[in-house]
């Protein structure tokens, strides 16, 4: 047995690319499925093409939600503090910021939630970051 990706529904592909690039992750190949109606787009962390993500968009409009109950999708960063300003510059709120210098959680456009981690181990608590107030679910 092998682990060939996570799927998740998107709603906006540009925008769902855009997060998943901020986080560092790159477009490995698309599918664009005339017939079916949709696309579908893989994503990896560069050196770690084996763990996967599936951006599923289905050309008819749907209602997505309940993004929460699929869990999280979770990410090593070299820099949490780096990759959290990065975020929050662009306009991603920090709904979980990294207080403690090793966990923070976001959400991506279609509200999936993702966990940030440091990678080697928590970074010295810093502010502002020690101080940021939880914002909304994660």
């Amino acid at each position: 047995m092998k682990y060939l990706h996570t799927m998740i529904r998107v709603t906006d592909i540009d925008a769902s690319l855009n997060f998943f690039k901020l986080l560092g992750l790159s477009e490995l190949r698309r599918i664009d499925n005339d017939q079916g109606k949709f696309s579908l787009i893989f994503l990896a962390a560069p050196g770690d093409e084996d763990a996967q993500v599936e951006l599923t968009y289905n050309w008819e409009p749907e209602n997505l939600s309940g993004g929460r109950n699929f869990g999280h999708l979770a990410y090593h960063v070299e820099d949490i503090y780096e990759t959290c300003q990065k975020l929050m510059d662009a306009g991603v709120t920090i709904n979980r910021p990294p207080r403690d210098g090793h966990m923070a959680f976001v959400r991506s456009p279609d509200d999936i939630s993702i966990e940030i981690l440091q990678d080697g181990g928590a970074k010295s608590p810093v502010e502002p970051w020690k101080s940021m107030p939880n914002v909304g679910e994660w």
